[in-house]
């Protein structure tokens, strides 16, 4: 039987007018028309994806771009069409376009270029989040990985994040799609762009307010009109959030694997945190929050590359592909990908595409052991090669990870690696780690490592199973007192803990082993080495800052109504000041009273609670828990504490 196809994305303006479109009884009924319409056969051919609904109708989807980009091009045979429940269903069950010209990126992982196009979407920031509590408060400046940024990340600016999540801030004050502002124009916010931040903050708000578990597809619609809005106003950072979270809450609803509840509430706490600042920001700050639609790629003459590593991108937005990691002479970090629409599938046989660059025939993962020799170079601000008519390139010899130029990537001390990467720099770390056993806690394996006397968790980059990543590290369990050159991303928390991306082969040190497209054998590993069973541990924090976490995490679960009906808030407040964190306390009881603040009318009945309220409440929570455990993380790993801006509403 063949695996049903994938749908191919949709425009967030076009789900947003289908859903619009409905009779309110039809939107009733429009998540319940999702869960079936996914359950029947569809069937692609081309361009075209078509579902049968029943013997009689089909809905046809047609994408002759790679994404629906117009209502137009989602039909069905039915008789209530074109208002009818299938098309809106369609579209909010497919995965969310970029309404870009080219392909968006995930917070895990970014698009493919096209021969000969060099433009590069912003996937939404969740970095230098603002905190809700006014024009002239400081708040710390926090920042997590994007997916999209992973792939493009560079030495000297790259930021990425799981898969996949890689990304550094906006720089451009590009605020409309094809359109660059004058240094004048982006100094103050337009009444357009207010209007926009507005109805991103309050549709963002909705949705938090119900949680994942409330947040059906008109909700969902809701917040991808308000990010279509937020495009046309000149907000493409405040769009790329929003569309981040619908991503997240899909799949939080249908319990996607790769779903993880703290980055869809990274994703809450960005999409508010921009919106809530905005109106707030003039200059070089607005232009940050206003983000830009394309980075342009500059020329950068001659490039004498070698290959690092390849990982696969697999992304919730239904993109997937491969990423290589090169690095020059100097250690600066180059990357190149070929990420597209598709599955994990996709996923595991684009490392043996070509790569897209000049005449070159070499793979993905020949180019990540080998070498490339470029000419006519054109980078992003983040590192990604363009592949443009100009750029030629030709196959050069590559190195081994203890050989000159690229041991001295290994010559960082961690420490500064990760002060880096917190301060918003790329988060691809590089270490000397003796393998000590594994571990279970909080439901997932991890290894257990020693880096220069730093206790290290590694965990898998990814946990579909079509990919090797936990395979290869229960194998490598087995490998205790093995002393590995490893390459990974920072994964920040209170606990040093980073994503195990590519280690030299345990027996070859000649030899890698890129861990989420190789496979290792028994026969790969030392002898004598024998499996060991991962020791169950129970959490521990050592500040309790997890009080605040855990309900920071259940509002975005279950909505406003959790945490008003939500027992022991007093008691963690008390434990919270006794240990030092009095503003965690008072953050928790703000948080809890704005959920259960409900007043009633001259009647006595109760009226709608107030989403502003609780939304504010719970991002000042976010944007402190964060801050913390940034700290916090950089402490673990020994390295200086995170710069931080006043630059805060």
């Amino acid at each position: 039987m063949s695996p049903q196809p994938q749908l191919p994305p949709v425009a967030p303006s076009v789900t947003a007018e289908l859903v619009e479109a409905l009779s309110p009884r039809l939107r009733k009924r429009l998540d319940a028309g999702v869960a079936k319409l996914l359950a029947r056969p569809a069937v692609r051919a081309g361009d075209t994806v078509r579902i049968a609904v029943d013997d009689e109708t089909d809905v046809v989807l047609h994408a002759p771009e790679g994404a629906v980009t117009g209502a137009d091009a989602i039909r069905c045979g039915c008789l209530l069409a074109p208002d009818c429940l299938h098309r809106a269903a369609a579209a909010s069950a497919a995965p969310v376009a970029d309404e870009a010209a080219a392909p968006v990126a995930e917070e895990t992982a970014a698009p493919g270029e096209t021969a000969g196009a060099e433009r590069e979407p912003v996937a939404a920031e969740p970095a230098k989040q603002p905190g809700p509590q006014g024009p002239s408060s400081p708040v710390s400046r926090t920042r997590q990985p994007k997916p999209a940024d992973r792939a493009d990340g560079s030495g000297a600016s790259g930021q990425t994040d799981r898969p996949h999540q890689p990304g550094p801030p906006p720089t451009a004050a590009d605020g409309h799609t094809g359109h660059t502002e004058d240094a004048e124009d982006a100094e103050s916010v337009t009444d357009a762009q207010r209007t926009a931040a507005r109805a991103v903050f309050d549709a963002a708000a909705a949705v938090l307010d119900a949680g994942t578990e409330g947040s059906g597809a008109v909700l969902q619609a809701e917040l991808l009109r308000a990010a279509h809005t937020a495009r046309l106003a000149g907000l493409p950072r405040a769009a790329a959030a929003a569309v981040a979270v619908v991503t997240g809450v899909r799949a939080a609803r249908s319990a996607d694997p790769g779903h993880r509840l703290a980055d869809l509430a990274t994703a809450l706490s960005g999409v508010l945190g921009v919106a809530h600042r905005l109106p707030y920001a003039a200059g070089p700050e607005l232009a940050a929050l206003r983000g830009t639609v394309r980075r342009p790629y500059r020329p950068d003459g001659s490039l004498r590359l070698y290959g690092l590593f390849s990982e696969p991108v697999l992304t919730a937005t239904g993109y997937a592909g491969a990423v290589t990691w090169t690095a020059d002479a100097g250690g600066r970090l180059y990357s190149v990908s070929d990420v597209a629409p598709g599955g994990p599938s996709r996923a595991t046989g684009a490392a043996d595409r070509a790569v897209r660059l000049g005449d070159t025939a070499l793979t993905h993962r020949e180019l990540s052991r080998a070498g490339l020799a470029v000419s006519g170079a054109t980078v992003s601000p983040t590192g990604r090669l363009g592949a443009g008519a100009g750029v030629r390139a030709v196959r050069a010899s590559g190195v081994a990870w203890d050989a000159e130029p690229l041991r001295r990537l290994w010559a960082v001390p961690a420490a500064e690696q990760v002060a880096r990467a917190l301060d918003g720099g790329h988060d691809l770390l590089f270490l000397e780690v003796t393998l000590t056993g594994a571990v279970r806690e909080a439901g997932c394996e991890s290894l257990l490592a020693d880096c220069g006397g730093v206790p290290l968790r590694l965990a898998v980059a990814h946990d579909d199973p079509a990919l090797p990543y936990r395979d290869n590290l229960r194998l490598l369990a087995a490998a205790q007192g093995s002393r590995l050159r490893i390459v990974a991303r920072l994964a920040p928390g209170p606990r040093p803990r980073a994503l195990l991306l590519a280690v030299r082969h345990p027996t070859d040190p000649a030899a890698r082993v890129d861990l989420g497209l190789d496979r290792l054998r028994h026969a790969d590993l030392p002898a004598g080495a024998a499996a060991a069973p991962a020791v169950a541990v129970p959490a521990v924090d050592e500040a309790p800052l997890h009080l605040l976490r855990r309900r920071v995490h259940q509002a975005v679960s279950g909505g406003r109504p959790v945490l008003a009906s939500a027992r022991g808030g007093a008691g963690d407040g008390d434990r919270l000041r006794r240990n030092g964190l009095a503003t965690a306390a008072a953050l928790l009881g703000e948080l809890h009273a704005a959920a259960a603040d409900r007043t009633r009318d001259a009647f006595g009945r109760l009226l709608p609670a107030d989403p502003d309220r609780f939304a504010r409440a719970w991002l000042a929570a976010a944007v402190y828990t964060e801050t913390v455990e940034r700290a916090l993380c950089a402490d673990g790993w020994g390295a200086p504490a995170p710069q931080t801006s006043a630059a805060r509403p």
